[in-house]
């Protein structure tokens, strides 16, 4: 049986996180091995038992709460831990207390994890587009400052998303971004395809970090679609007309 594989950024060191892959789970099929995707069609007891080796790798003994994601600018301040049937419809969360392992999944998304060590103040965001350019990065720096973390304290790191060789979009998908600010058309590259073009979604969440005041963001460079040993990839199981794809999660805790 393969180890739970976890991917860990050199800016959060000291801090119990990590990015999950899809390795060590007990999941079969097109959803082998570690799907953690509550929301899947998967066997809800295989999910469970994915979702206790997570955590179990990242933060032993720690209690997992995690979202229901709902693509928005969202954060949500976690004092105790939840059932998952009472997920908050949100798309980040917080916490000061230790114990809680905060997960954010993702199938091509990028997950941004936080932490201001003084403070004893982390946080956790799913940036898909719609979220990073509605700003749920800046609402997670904004929620964790209310629990006394200091934006110019606050670390973050991207994880494994999809990249921009294989994320091909159309001039409206473009237009969305040049109409939030016209600086955005750098995170753009012409496509392969007549007026497609790629975009750099982890470079664009990034410079979103670094314009909120964060100083130290450190990017994974890890690309879900092209690596399908590793990582699930919504695109990729669209692109092979799979029926359902899988989760993998990202945790962070005290």
């Amino acid at each position: 049986m393969n180890e739970v594989e976890v991917f860990q950024a050199r800016a959060l060191h000291g801090v119990a996180h990590g990015f999950l892959g899809r390795k060590g789970g007990v999941s079969t099929g097109d959803m082998a091995s570690l799907n953690v995707g509550l929301g899947s069609q998967d066997d809800p007891a295989l999910i469970a038992e994915n979702r206790r080796r997570a955590t179990e790798a990242v933060l032993p003994g720690g209690r997992l709460v995690t979202l229901y994601q709902v693509h928005s600018p969202d954060c949500v301040a976690i004092v105790e831990p939840f059932e998952d049937r009472l997920r908050p419809h949100a798309d980040a969360l917080v916490t000061d207390r230790p114990g809680l392992a905060l997960g954010i999944l993702t199938a091509d998304c990028a997950p941004v994890l936080f932490a201001d060590r003084d403070a004893g103040v982390i946080g956790a965001a799913h940036a898909g587009w719609k979220g990073a350019v509605g700003g749920v990065t800046d609402s997670t720096i904004a929620v964790m400052e209310t629990l006394g973390a200091k934006r110019e304290r606050i670390v973050a790191a991207i994880g494994p998303c999809i990249a921009r060789a294989s994320y091909e979009v159309d001039v409206v998908f473009l237009a969305r971004f040049a109409d939030a600010d016209p600086d955005n058309e750098r995170f753009f590259t012409e496509g392969r395809r007549e007026d497609h073009w790629q975009f750099d979604l982890e470079a664009y969440v990034a410079s979103r970090l670094a314009a909120a005041g964060i100083r130290t963001v450190e990017m994974l460079g890890q690309d879900t679609y092209a690596q399908p040993e590793h990582f699930y990839s919504f695109r990729r199981a669209t692109h092979r007309s799979e029926p359902d794809y899988g989760r993998q999660i990202s945790i962070i805790g005290l």
